[in-house]
């Protein structure tokens, strides 16, 4: 072989070598858009809607918290809600524990 032909040959695997670094810089770039797509985008929009929800709640609204328990709000402070559940017990507790709203009359 000549020298040429050598440096012919070492331009070519310079070549492939650059192109599988792009192919490889494109997967990764395509897994972190499916990622964010399939995983991070859904789950902060039900972040959103759930802080949303939270700040929305009012007195008179039928709950129910993290733990199962249904209830009324009677009063709704800056971090906590306090409900009354049935038998006229009273519970103090956190807005973040609220997981959900009653449909209807659900009690």
């Amino acid at each position: 072989m000549n020298l040429l032909s050598v440096f012919l040959m070492m331009g070519q695997q310079g070549q492939q070598g650059s192109g599988s670094m792009v192919s490889t810089i494109v997967m990764m770039v395509l897994i972190v858009v499916v990622f964010w797509l399939f995983f991070i985008r859904p789950q902060s929009k039900k972040n959103k809607e759930l802080q949303k929800f939270r700040e929305g709640l009012k007195r008179g609204d039928k709950v129910i918290t993290a733990g199962g328990i249904h209830g009324k709000i009677l009063e709704v402070l800056d971090t906590t809600v306090i409900i009354e559940t049935e038998g006229l017990g009273k519970l103090k507790v956190e807005k973040s524990s609220i997981a959900s709203s009653v449909a209807g009359n659900g009690e």
